[in-house]
C-alpha cells in the first residue's frame, strides 16, 4: 500500500484541481476522475478505508482495474482525492461559519466549525484512519480552510494566532472523533455495551488489584461513570476543551 505523499506531488495538485472542474468530463467509457473518487468514497463509508483498493473500486464501477489508471495514478493519489472531495462537502446544506459569526459573534462561528467537523468525521469514519502527512492542496480542503478561518479574522488576533486557534480546535475535534469511532468499532466487534463490559472487567480488575487503593482515580472515575454512564464521553470532553480554549482566546482579546 502506497504511503500518503508518494508519487509526483505536482501531478497530484493538477489532478486535484482538474477533478473539480472541466477536467472531470467523462471519457468514452463513462468514467471520470470525479466518478472514480465518488465510488471510492462510498466504498470507504460503507466498508472502511482498507476496502478501497483499485481493484475494488474498479469492480464497483464495472470496469477492469487497469481502466482506473487513466484517471487516477494509484491508490495514494486516490485517497488524497477522496479527502479533498469530502472536505468540499463539510458545509453543504448548513450555515457557513462566517454567517454564524455575523449573526451571533466569533465564538458561535468557531463552534459552527466544531459541529461541522464533528459531523464530518462521524459521517466519514475512514477519515480518522488516514495517517497525517502534508496538506491536501485541492480546492475542497482549500475552500474549507478559507471558510474556517473567517470566524477568527479581524477580532484582534494575529494571523499566526488565528492559525494556532483553528488548528487547536480541529485537533480537539479530530482526537475526540478518533476516540468515539474507535469505541464504536470495539463495541461492534465485541457485541458488548459499556455496562456489559464493566460487568465483565470489574470483578477481574478488583481481584488483580489485590486490595491496592487509588482513591482519587476511584472518585473521579465514579463521578464520570455516574454522569455519562460510561468510562468516558469523548464528545463531552472535546466540547469542554473547546470552550476553555475559546475562553482563553476571549481573555487574550480583552
Amino acid at each position: 500500500m502506497a504511503a500518503r505523499g508518494s508519487g509526483d506531488p505536482a501531478r497530484l495538485v493538477g489532478l486535484l484541481w482538474a477533478a473539480s472542474g472541466s477536467g472531470a468530463a467523462p471519457g468514452r467509457t463513462g468514467l471520470s476522475t470525479a466518478r472514480v473518487v465518488d465510488v471510492a468514497v462510498t466504498l470507504a463509508d460503507e466498508e472502511g478505508l482498507a476496502a478501497v483498493t483499485m481493484r475494488r473500486v474498479a469492480d464497483a464501477l464495472g470496469v477492469g482495474a487497469m481502466s482506473l489508471y487513466t484517471y487516477v495514478p494509484g491508490r495514494a493519489e486516490l485517497v488524497e482525492l477522496m479527502l479533498d472531495r469530502v472536505a468540499a462537502q463539510v458545509y453543504d446544506g448548513g450555515d457557513l461559519p462566517r454567517d454564524v459569526r455575523e449573526a451571533a459573534g466569533w465564538r458561535a462561528g468557531v463552534l459552527r466549525v466544531v459541529d461541522a467537523n464533528w459531523a464530518h468525521h462521524l459521517r466519514h469514519p475512514w477519515t480518522i484512519d488516514v495517517p497525517p502527512a502534508r496538506p491536501v492542496l485541492g480546492p475542497g480542503v482549500t475552500s474549507k480552510y478559507e471558510l474556517e478561518l473567517a470566524p477568527l479574522d479581524g477580532i484582534g488576533l494575529s494571523d499566526l494566532e488565528i492559525e494556532h486557534v483553528l488548528s487547536s480546535v480541529l485537533g480537539l475535534v479530530g482526537h475526540a472523533a478518533r476516540w468515539t469511532i474507535g469505541v464504536e468499532r470495539v463495541r461492534a466487534e465485541t457485541a458488548l455495551t459499556e455496562l456489559e463490559w464493566w460487568e465483565t472487567v470489574g470483578p477481574a480488575l478488583g481481584a488483580a488489584m489485590g486490595g491496592r487503593s487509588f482513591p482519587l482515580a476511584e472518585r473521579v472515575g465514579s463521578a464520570v461513570g455516574e454522569a455519562v454512564q460510561a468510562a468516558d464521553d469523548p464528545e463531552l470532553s472535546m466540547r469542554y476543551g473547546v470552550e476553555r480554549l475559546l475562553d482563553g482566546v476571549a481573555a487574550r482579546l480583552r
